[in-house]
C-alpha cells in the first residue's frame, strides 16, 4: 500500500513532448503526476483545464505537472492541442503504472461496481518520495489543494486516500450541511414583508372573512409580491 513518505513507484512512459518520460529524469524537483480515465470526457476535460489555467502557480512553486491515462499518443496529442495544455501527457499502456500507483482497480460508477482508472493525484518530492495524494480525486477546487500542499499549507496537504476540500470560501452562495445544500438566507427586508403578510391574513381570518391568497402590496404567506 502506498503512504506517505514512501518511494513512488518508478515509470518510463511515452509522452506528447515525443521522448520517453521517466520518474529519475526529475531528481531534484517535485512532481505532481495525475491519472485520469479518459482523454476529452468532461471530467478530465475540466480537471486538466484546471491544472492549465494554475500551470504557471504550480510551475513557480517548484512542480513538474504530468498527465497520465491509457489512452494512445495520439488521442493525448490532439486532446493536448485542443485545450492548450502547457504539460505532457503519458501514454500508460495497459494501466500499468496507474496500478503501481493503487489508482486502477475497483470503483462506482453510476451506481454499479466497475473496474478501471481511479481518478488520483500523487504529490512526489525532489527525493522521489511520496509527499501527498488524493484518491479518489473530486474535481472541483482539487488544484487549489494541489497547489496550497505544493506551497506547505498544513492544512492543505491531505493524509493517505484523503479526499481534498471542495472550493474556495467566500466564493459561493450555497454550503453543504449534512449532505444537503442550503441557500444563502436572504435580507432582513425580505423577512418583514413576510411577518406582515402573514398578520395580515390572521387578521382578515379573525373576523370572519376568507384569507385571501394574495395582499396587494405585500408578500404574503402562499404569494408572491403585486
Amino acid at each position: 500500500m502506498l503512504t506517505i513518505g514512501k518511494q513512488a513507484p518508478s515509470f518510463s512512459l511515452p509522452s506528447t513532448s515525443g521522448a520517453t518520460v521517466s520518474l529519475a529524469a526529475f531528481a531534484g524537483r517535485k512532481v505532481v503526476l495525475y491519472f485520469y480515465p479518459r482523454d476529452n470526457t468532461p471530467g478530465c476535460t475540466r480537471e486538466a483545464c484546471d491544472f492549465r489555467d494554475e500551470h504557471s502557480a504550480l510551475t513557480k512553486a517548484g512542480a513538474v505537472v504530468l498527465g497520465v491515462s491509457s489512452d494512445s499518443l495520439k488521442s493525448h496529442t490532439g486532446f493536448r492541442a485542443k485545450f492548450e495544455l502547457p504539460f505532457d501527457l503519458l501514454v500508460d499502456e495497459g494501466n500499468k503504472v496507474a496500478s503501481a500507483y493503487e489508482a486502477f482497480g475497483e470503483k462506482l460508477m453510476y451506481g454499479k461496481k466497475v473496474k478501471g482508472v481511479i481518478r488520483s493525484t500523487f504529490l512526489i518530492d525532489e527525493q522521489g518520495k511520496l509527499s501527498a495524494l488524493w484518491s479518489p480525486v473530486k474535481v472541483d477546487g482539487h488544484v487549489q489543494a494541489v497547489l496550497a500542499a505544493l506551497k506547505g499549507s498544513p492544512a492543505a496537504a491531505p493524509k493517505t486516500k484523503a479526499t481534498p476540500r471542495k472550493g474556495a470560501a467566500g466564493g459561493a452562495t450555497k454550503a453543504s450541511v449534512a449532505n444537503r445544500t442550503v441557500a444563502a438566507p436572504k435580507s432582513a427586508s425580505a423577512g418583514k414583508v413576510s411577518q406582515r403578510a402573514a398578520g395580515a391574513a390572521a387578521s382578515a381570518k379573525g373576523r370572519g372573512y376568507r384569507t385571501p391568497s394574495r395582499v396587494k402590496g405585500v408578500k404574503s404567506a402562499r404569494g408572491s409580491v403585486k
